[in-house]
């Protein structure tokens, strides 16, 4: 009876982990079912002669300073180089906003603040992160735009209706600073308590135990929380479309210029196009995900690296 009683033991966590390496495998192939129909589109515009107009150059797409050189469905020479550019700086500057707010909202709710405060912040960050996208953009294009648009006047530059590089990094910061908080946030709880007795035994001061040995302890997860931030400003389209006036050529560091990035020219006039600019647009796709893939690897290196020092 004891030995039967095993044996359905096993058969029954035989058939668990089939099941569970069934739904894992089913789970995986999405990304290469997603990867396939990607590349396959994707690489088109640079295999075939694209129904008579010509092969893209790869070497001047990735490296061109123009979208779109000539008539539409009528040239073959795209350029993403400049956007690319504007895609890392925008990413680049968003989370050189969000990172210390959000960081420092995550110490506040999860060290400082006054326990029924605390709930109360926590759930207001919570909705922030549930936000559809659509809406930080509505909100971008009613109270951002008029609010650049007045600055740049000030300053003397006509901006076009505020649509600029600024108002994109603005519009993201807001966005990605409750997935830095709500990270940092749990990173920051599970800091082992003792740690933080053994700081206050020594005589340090709370705040000098929560910036130096809280956040230290922490860093892991806090870098955890810029990658994901990274990864959302890079990826995102719908809300920075309507505040980034999508620059169609040349690259300018004046934060009052349009701009563009790899979503929005992808997300731009895609359902009226077809032929080889419908094509290109997922060639842009490919682009974008190999630039994430290698963002995410290196903030990864820079993880693993932060991690290994210990903390004093």
């Amino acid at each position: 009876m004891y030995r039967s009683k095993n044996q359905i033991k096993r058969l029954t966590d035989s058939i668990f982990e089939k099941v569970l390496l069934v739904l894992t495998i089913i789970s995986a192939s999405f990304i290469v079912v997603i990867l396939g129909v990607i590349l396959k589109k994707g690489i088109t515009p640079f295999i075939t002669i694209n129904g008579g107009i010509g092969r893209v150059s790869f070497l001047k797409f990735i490296t061109g300073f123009t979208w779109l050189s000539g008539e539409m469905f009528k040239s073959n020479l795209y350029g993403v180089g400049f956007i690319i550019l504007y895609n890392l700086l925008i990413a680049f500057l968003s989370l050189l906003i969000a990172l210390p707010i959000g960081v420092l909202t995550a110490l506040f709710i999860a060290r400082v603040a006054p326990k029924r405060l605390k709930e109360v912040f926590r759930t207001i960050i919570e909705l922030l992160a549930s936000i559809p996208s659509i809406i930080y953009g509505l909100f971008g294009a009613g109270v951002i735009l008029k609010l650049i648009y007045n600055l740049s006047f000030m300053m003397g530059y006509q901006s076009k209706g505020g649509n600029s590089l600024l108002a994109s990094v603005l519009v993201l910061s807001i966005m990605i600073i409750p997935t830095i908080t709500l990270i940092s946030e749990v990173s920051i709880r599970s800091v082992d308590e003792k740690l933080v007795e053994g700081s206050l035994a020594l005589g340090a001061s709370s705040q000098q135990t929560n910036f130096k040995v809280v956040l230290s302890a922490a860093k892991s997860g806090i870098i955890t929380s810029a990658i994901l931030g990274i990864g959302r400003a890079l990826g995102e389209a719908t809300a920075i479309s309507l505040v980034i006036g999508n620059r169609k050529g040349g690259f300018s560091l004046n934060i009052f210029d349009t701009a563009s990035t790899l979503t929005t020219i992808m997300l731009e006039g895609m359902k009226e196009t077809t032929g080889i600019d419908y094509d290109i647009r997922f060639s842009v796709g490919l682009v974008l995900m190999g630039i994430i893939l290698i963002t995410n690897f290196s903030l990864n290196k820079l993880k693993k690296m932060v991690g290994s020092i210990d903390v004093k």
